[in-house]
């Protein structure tokens, strides 16, 4: 018997009773199917046949998607999505009053002074005694433009 293109197997699962996606799962993922309903399974299954055909997610989005998770179970909501992504390995350098400040992105935050942070907005208050935005302060981001500045354009 030849193998089933993924549209093919996709298709296939739609058919499925709960009994039978609970088997595939089985037999796919050898491991019990977790207790949800159908509709779940055939995402979690249908999810399954597409990471064979087309890869994985790369790690470090599983790492951030995993990270959001976390957040959305400590906080009940996920804060706004920054606009800046920093590499781990990255070295950032910030002049602050006569002194350079040079910290480390890390996979789990930043190190700053042999010390770890788990932001760089907690860096950036503790070399500056007060509230910034992390990445402004370390010139990632630029600060956003007056909203009257941003209509003139929209309408200009």
């Amino acid at each position: 018997m030849a193998a089933l293109s993924l549209d093919q197997q996709l298709m296939r699962l739609a058919g499925l009773s709960l009994a039978e996606l609970r088997a595939e799962w089985q037999q796919v993922r050898r491991e019990p199917a977790p207790p949800l309903g159908p509709d779940l399974l055939r995402r979690g299954l249908a999810h399954h046949h597409q990471e064979r055909v087309h890869g994985r997610l790369p790690a470090s989005t599983r790492r951030r998607l995993e990270r959001l998770v976390r957040q959305l179970g400590a906080a009940g909501e996920i804060a706004a999505e920054r606009d800046v992504v920093i590499k781990v390995g990255t070295r950032l350098a910030r002049d602050w009053h006569g002194r350079t400040h040079h910290v480390l992105a890390l996979e789990d935050g930043f190190l700053y002074e042999d010390r770890h942070y788990p932001s760089l907005s907690r860096v950036a208050a503790e070399i500056t005694g007060a509230t910034w935005s992390g990445p402004r302060f370390f010139g990632l981001k630029r600060r956003p433009k007056p909203f009257a500045d941003r209509r003139e354009q929209a309408h200009g």
